[in-house]
């Protein structure tokens, strides 16, 4: 019974921690509005994997790690931040640039929005901490390997399924029509928010 309750205590934390607008979701939103919906999907299953990669580390120990050795949290925060503030930098840059879209999602731009998932997903340091912390809140003293097995595969559900729902709602006519008709705003937006956000983060490690 112990352990059912920290599985559900776990799934619930990690869920509404996804519905909380950050990078990855900011990600997705133009992904999918930009796009399409099936590099929208793929974008939100790299989110997923990112996810429990996060899981497993929290699993393994990654909370007594970092309380081990601060300094990498240190480096972990600052590189993470310096990559969400890039990669907002690429969009705003990008912002007045024509939107050529393909009449059919080719294998190598997919790989890319599923790997531009993952790699949002994985460089925000945030997200280590919450994983970190959750998982130190609720986790039994001696899982068993079901229990952990269960555990990531909640997490890997918990969120692929929220941000495959954005990517799905996002990539429906109406707001593709918008995003294609304020594309350089939008854009401007966007990008803003991704730098502001990596620049906190990396001035956070720094101060």
């Amino acid at each position: 019974m112990q352990h059912w309750t920290a599985l559900l205590g776990i799934t619930a934390a990690i869920g509404i921690g996804a519905a909380s607008p950050g990078p990855s979701f900011v990600m997705v939103a133009r992904t999918a509005a930009s796009q399409g919906r099936p590099h929208g999907l793929l974008a939100a299953a790299g989110i997923g994997t990112g996810g429990l990669i996060f899981a497993i580390l929290a699993l393994l120990g990654l909370h007594s790690l970092l309380n081990l050795a601060p300094a990498l949290y240190l480096a972990l925060k600052l590189a993470g931040g310096l990559y969400l503030a890039w990669l907002g930098w690429r969009i705003w840059r990008g912002a007045r640039q024509a939107l050529a879209l393909p009449a059919a999602a080719s294998p190598h731009s997919q790989h890319r929005a599923f790997a531009a998932g993952l790699a949002t997903q994985l460089s925000n340091p945030k997200t280590a901490i919450v994983y970190t912390s959750v998982f130190a809140a609720f986790l039994p003293e001696q899982p068993e390997l079901s229990f952990k097995i269960l555990t990531a595969l909640a997490v890997l559900l918990v969120e692929t399924s929220w941000y495959t729902l954005a990517a799905w709602a996002l990539s429906a006519p109406l707001p593709r029509q918008t995003y294609l008709r304020s594309k350089t705003w939008v854009d401007r937006a966007t990008g803003g928010v991704m730098m502001a956000l990596g620049l906190k983060l990396a001035w956070e490690a720094v101060e």
